[in-house]
């Protein structure tokens, strides 16, 4: 079988404009990036009717190196749907170069459920991350003049919280010293970078809803403390305007289209284990306008993505999903029941029973914490036994929710279409959704519940760090936010190398910080870095460019 890129290049993709005029959008509301990409105009949310229509969560087991396809599933659906008569459209978060350039790969699909262009997506698509970046250095570069130019606002050098980003996962830039030279070269500090999709202002540009709303959160960012403690915001340093300048392109959502032409909005990109992992509100929002069925995907497990689908990103835009899909792998299922890479392959009951209570409690947590019907995709793979497959059938069964077997990857849409179906048939049915919080509960309290409900954790630890800066939080008037937990993805603990559905644990938070503009409190758990590195074979050696501008290796 031809590789992704390869089955990406070999298609013959629809006119862009031709793709926005089956929704009903006009070349006005276009601003075309080339042939086959365009962002559109937000004010469409603003100046026309609402449209009624659901909405699908698609989430996922703890991920594994033997890949789930969330992504894949995510597109291959909405693909399918179409076939079935449904008008859907698809949302989705843009790629970071981190992952792209080292092991992850990138974040389009794969096989025939892809959304193309595939190398323009995964690549600088429409330069939205650049825009990101851009606004977040300059800002931290007029703080660092502010303090150079005579410090007016008696900003503390030792307590500043801002720090500089690149798209990149660059390991050395965990941690460096900025200012070195002479008294012209600036004030000589600490200083550190984060991966951009890390940055506030990531989740600034995907939670806000308008340029207004932008401009007011990116004044609210809390960027260091003076030396008596108090708040220093973006505002106070009257970067908020300049920039929102260089994000207001960046706030259109861009749309493109799958293999099989259902239009796709691509747009924002945190990463759930470091930050919220949900595309952008304006993305949403544009699909579930232009279709009677919008289908989002949130990051990583139903533990990262989709608990801050539910408690961050629903709560701050007032959506209500109406039914969520939970992807698995019978590879992935015995990978979590103890069985080594390389021998998933082989059929083992004993290890796939091992592992599907982690499936298990993902799915109990989408009905009974956040009250959402389920169904679970199950991505077959040509190994994957009858005995195997029913085995999961049958555990799922004893929660009241169906398994369909997806073979997106392989067949398109057509892979889809009994997974498509199940859907439809959830979306009948009427959903309780609620948060694992209330609204405004201290940040303890939040912490508590997301650790005790979601996790299945015994309870929350704070370090002697994190507990003065919850101090210092609650002193600055942000003790009630919502948290952004930054937690292992492998695990629903806080160490990595603990698979399945563990009980008995405590979660440790090391850090906790504002997230003011974006409005939440980030608690940082065990060894999670907001700046990763490459691994020892990055994907970046195989990448290429032929002389005809081809591109090659990407996956």
């Amino acid at each position: 079988m031809p590789t992704d890129i390869e089955i990406a290049q070999a298609a013959t993709p629809k006119p862009i404009t031709e793709v926005a005029a089956g929704l009903g959008i006009s070349e006005e509301r276009l601003v075309p990036y080339g042939r086959d990409k365009a962002k559109v105009d937000y004010n469409v949310l603003r100046e026309e009717p609402e449209h009624p229509s659901k909405l699908v969560l698609v989430t996922a087991i703890n991920p594994t190196p033997a890949g789930e396809g969330k992504t894949t599933t995510t597109i291959g659906l909405a693909d399918a749907l179409r076939r079935l008569g449904t008008k859907a459209v698809v949302a989705l978060r843009e790629p970071s170069l981190g992952p792209v350039f080292g092991i992850k790969g990138g974040a389009a699909g794969g096989g025939y459920a892809q959304v193309i262009p595939m190398e323009d997506i995964n690549l600088h698509f429409t330069g939205d991350f650049h825009a990101i970046g851009a606004a977040n250095n300059l800002l931290a570069a007029m703080l660092d003049n502010h303090i150079k130019q005579g410090n007016k606002l008696g900003i503390d050098p030792k307590r500043i919280m801002w720090k500089r980003c690149v798209d990149m996962n660059d390991r050395v830039l965990r941690r460096v010293v900025v200012g070195l030279g002479g008294v012209a070269d600036g004030t000589t500090r600490e200083d550190g970078f984060d991966i951009t999709v890390a940055s506030e202002v990531m989740a600034v540009l995907c939670l806000a809803t308008s340029i207004r709303d932008l401009k007011e959160r990116l004044a609210r960012m809390v960027v260091a403390h003076t030396f008596d403690k108090r708040p220093v915001t973006a505002g106070d340093l009257h970067a908020a305007g300049a920039m929102a300048a260089l994000l207001k392109d960046a706030l259109k959502p861009n749309l493109v289209q799958t293999l099989e032409g259902t239009p796709a909005f691509v747009h924002g990109g945190p990463f759930a284990n470091i930050a919220h992992g949900c595309n952008s509100v304006m993305a949403t929002r544009m699909a579930m306008h232009y279709g009677d069925v919008a289908i989002t995907e949130a990051g990583f497990g139903a533990d990262l993505g989709a608990e801050k689908f539910c408690d961050i990103t629903s709560r701050m835009a007032g959506f209500r999903p109406d039914a969520v899909v939970v992807v698995a792998t019978v590879r992935a299922l015995k990978y979590n029941g103890g069985v080594p890479k390389a021998a998933l392959g082989e059929d083992n009951l004993e290890a796939l029973e091992a592992g599907i209570p982690n499936l298990l409690r993902h799915v109990n947590n989408m009905q009974d914490v956040f009250g959402l019907p389920c169904v679970v995709a199950l991505n077959r793979f040509p190994t994957d036994t009858p005995a195997e497959l029913s085995l999961v059938e049958e555990k799922c069964a004893a929660l009241g929710v169906n398994v369909r077997l997806s073979e997106v990857w392989a067949k398109g849409g057509e892979g889809g279409e009994a997974l498509a179906s199940e859907v439809l048939h959830l979306l009948e049915r009427p959903a309780e959704f609620r948060q694992a919080y209330a609204d405004d509960v201290p940040v303890r309290q939040a912490l508590d519940a997301i650790a005790t409900k979601v996790y299945h954790a015994d309870g929350v630890d704070l370090t002697p760090q994190a507990a003065r800066q919850l101090a210092q939080i609650e002193a600055d008037g942000f003790g009630s936010l919502p948290v952004c937990v930054a937690k292992t993805q492998y695990s629903f603990t806080d160490d990595a190398k603990v698979l399945g559905a563990p009980e008995g644990f405590r979660i440790t938070v090391r850090e906790l910080t504002v997230s003011a503009g974006a409005g939440f409190v980030v608690a940082k758990t065990g060894a999670i870095m907001t700046m990763p590195g490459l691994p020892r074979v990055p994907a970046a050696e195989n990448i290429d460019v032929d002389d005809d501008g081809n591109i090659t290796g990407l996956f």
